[in-house]
């Protein structure tokens, strides 16, 4: 999670901010509650992690050998069980030039974003992006900074909840509108990536019905002491409280998480609503939120290391994820924008 770039404005009017778990009415939900979240795995999940936060990697730094490599390892994901690039796009790949990043704290060299995709079955040209960025913070005074909650939870949550996406497609099931799978790069260091991606759209912008980004969620925070299994939510209904809706029914009715909002509150002094890569889609006016499970001792440090992760807790966070995307993309309509 980016700890850089903190926008000065904030909107002006505010929800009170709770933490519980919601009883939802699903009596009038649409078919959309299929336990399909349940295929998410965890062991799969470990799999890819500990090859991204492994030596090799060199800490995914933007631009640099460690990146690449990580590129090529999504690419190849991808590739292998024949998830495909957008239609509209060449390659897996967009470019992110360094000149768009020069205003970083440290010089960037170029760099790039990974995109899948999966076309829906009724309304394919409506699309959920569901992203994470995969850089990190690389090699600092000769120790590598492996990034395992940050974020390489959140790249393997993507890469997870595409596999069974794709699974569900082989066996003849695919939602109403299409989702785009989509890898960041330059998070770390300005949200490069995903600005990069909005103002150089591979899917138009208009066609974009939400954005659900997953950002740590591989541990449980120090400042979090509360029992049971939590998720903070960030900014699902700072532009739409459908998609906080959705995201509340979807909880319901899966793995019923206690969904906190702390960090949702605009006069909180961190203010992570700006600091992760959905903030990118939201300028743009699109509803978007973030699953994050806050910082932790080890955050941006090189001990944020593969043993640390919590599996059982990271597979429950991925089934919510999942489960909130399946609901968005097959509710009869998009998230709606709130009316002023």
């Amino acid at each position: 999670m980016n700890n850089y770039k903190i926008a000065l404005s904030l909107l002006a009017l505010s929800i009170s901010i709770t933490s519980c778990k919601t009883v939802i009415n699903t009596s009038n939900t649409t078919p959309t509650q299929a336990d399909y979240w349940k295929q998410i795995s965890a062991d799969s999940m470990a799999v890819n992690l500990k090859v991204l936060t492994s030596d090799e990697f060199e800490g995914r730094r933007t631009g640099e050998p460690g990146q690449k490599k990580a590129t090529e390892y999504l690419v190849n994901f991808y590739k292998q069980r024949h998830i495909a690039h957008p239609k509209q796009a060449d390659s897996y790949l967009q470019p992110v030039p360094a000149a768009f990043m020069r205003k970083a704290m440290m010089r960037l060299k170029d760099s790039e974003n990974v995109m899948a995709f999966i076309e829906g079955s009724e309304k394919p040209e409506e699309v959920l992006v569901i992203s994470a960025h995969y850089d990190h913070m690389g090699i600092l005074l000769d120790q590598i900074y492996y990034g395992a909650d940050d974020n390489g939870s959140g790249t393997v949550a993507v890469m997870e909840i595409a596999r069974v996406f794709k699974s569900l497609e082989q066996q003849g099931i695919k939602p109403k509108r299409s989702v785009l799978f989509l890898h960041v790069t330059g998070e770390e260091f300005g949200l490069f990536g995903s600005d990069y991606y909005v103002k150089n759209p591979i899917i138009p912008l208009k066609d974009i019905v939400a954005n659900i980004n997953i950002d740590m969620i591989g541990r449980k925070s120090d400042k979090y002491t509360k029992e049971g299994d939590y998720i903070y939510i960030v900014g699902a209904d700072r532009l739409s409280k459908d998609l906080h809706q959705m995201s509340e029914q979807a909880n319901a009715v899966s793995v019923n998480l206690d969904l906190d909002y702390t960090y949702d509150a605009l006069d909180h002094p961190e203010q992570i609503y700006y600091r992760s890569d959905h903030y990118s889609f939201a300028k743009k006016n699109i509803p978007a939120m973030f699953y994050f499970n806050g910082t932790h001792a080890d955050y941006h440090m090189p001990t944020d290391t593969y043993d640390k992760i919590e599996f059982d807790l990271l597979k429950k966070r991925t089934q919510l994820a999942f489960a909130t995307a399946w609901t968005i993309l097959n509710a009869d309509q998009r998230p709606q924008i709130n009316k002023l």
